[in-house]
């Protein structure tokens, strides 16, 4: 019993530290601000936009983009060989407001993965003198484009990125979602790598990603990240090999995200980005999965255990509980922050098993040379995709 209530003391004492970076990184973040004015003279936004197979989507993109009240930006939407009514949509769109154009997408080299060819694509067709690449899933406040410039010349970043609000369809997605800001929040200390003197690389998300033009193509653009499934994640490291600062904000008061639609598109989503872990570093999958177990999901099985199977002593119960209490209190924390749905904090053991189960999966078609699979397209290790 002793050595199971050290384990226990070690286990609250860990889930105390990612509080407190919890905490910190949620303080960290900033904010557009809606009462931001416009500079003079307003240089020229280009809004780039990939979609392959987004007629659920694009139109609402497209008229969230149209409504923005920021006077001299450009909508340029790469079809990315899509199969369904995506381009007709977009051409629509495009034959009423001369700022909207469509690209149609050339056939995908080898050694590329999709999306990054999708915006290397757009950015060489682009003419503004900022890069902002979007989503074909998500949705703009009408103030978006000058709120968040605005923050961009405050801050002169090479990159400027950070966490959108993600919107739910289904029960299953608002229970597994938000586990990933939680995870995000809880273990990566945004907070010092963003005050760090030396450039670090920050966690980019590539459904909102703003470059000045010449911090872009200073890195060679997403040719720099052409082999790679989560392009974003990289260009972030690119930018902070080249000595370029990234920045990460808050965006979920500015840009909302239909992520997923359905519950086997957040499933493939999640198994993307675990097999692209599994592909850089199994042991790195591995110790990820042993640190998620231990401190956010073991707790619940141990009180559940020392509760109602086992009878464990005061002491121990109350050091479980304790543990239990963090980790609902830090999701409450996220979620409330993120506008996320608050019954994911109290189905948290359901939705970090989802992101668990994902995991696992990931790490074992890495393993037999399986591939990932992403908009209809397999990448295996052997196309030099990962």
């Amino acid at each position: 019993m002793i050595d199971s209530m050290l384990y226990q003391v070690i286990v609250a004492v860990g889930l105390g530290c990612f509080a407190l970076n919890l905490v910190l990184n949620l303080r960290a973040l900033k904010r557009p601000n809606s009462d931001s004015g416009i500079p003079e003279p307003a240089p020229l936004i280009s809004v780039l936009v990939p979609a392959r197979d987004e007629e659920a989507n694009i139109e609402a993109c497209m008229r969230s983009l149209q409504k923005q009240d920021y006077p001299n930006f450009e909508v340029l939407v790469l079809d990315d060989n899509s199969s369904d009514h995506t381009a007709d949509l977009v051409e629509q769109i495009a034959a009423t407001d001369d700022r909207v154009r469509l690209i149609r997408g050339e056939p995908l080299p080898e050694g590329w993965a999709g999306k990054p060819f999708a915006c290397y694509q757009l950015a060489k067709r682009a003419s503004g003198s900022w890069f902002l690449f979007v989503d074909a899933d998500t949705t703009h406040a009408s103030h978006m484009l000058r709120s968040v410039l605005a923050l961009a010349l405050e801050l002169r970043p090479s990159l400027l990125s950070g966490f959108p609000r993600q919107l739910a369809t289904s029960f299953a997605q608002k229970i597994a979602m938000p586990v990933l800001y939680f995870v995000i929040m809880s273990w990566l200390p945004l907070w010092w790598l963003q005050r760090s003197r030396k450039p670090k690389p920050l966690l980019a998300i590539g459904q909102f990603l703003l470059f000045p033009r010449e911090e872009y193509w200073r890195i060679d653009g997403h040719k720099a990240v052409k082999s790679r499934i989560l392009e974003d994640v990289w260009l972030g490291v690119e930018v902070s090999r080249h000595g370029g600062r990234h920045v990460a904000v808050d965006l979920s008061p500015v840009v909302s995200c239909y992520m997923y639609r359905n519950v086997g598109a957040m499933w493939e989503g999640f198994v993307k980005w675990m097999y692209s872990v599994a592909a850089l570093s199994s042991a790195a999958l591995v110790a990820l999965m042993i640190a998620g177990y231990v401190f956010l999901l073991a707790p619940f099985y141990w009180l559940w255990n020392g509760l109602f199977v086992a009878a464990a002593p005061a002491n121990w119960q109350l050091i479980v509980s304790s543990q239990v209490v963090m980790i609902v209190a830090m999701r409450w924390l996220v979620d409330n922050r993120f506008k996320e749905p608050i019954v994911s904090a109290f189905l948290h053991p359901v939705g970090f098993s989802f992101l668990f189960l994902s995991a696992l999966y990931a790490g074992w078609r890495q393993l037999v040379g399986k591939g990932v699979r992403w908009k209809s397209r397999l990448y295996r290790e052997a196309s030099g995709v990962k």
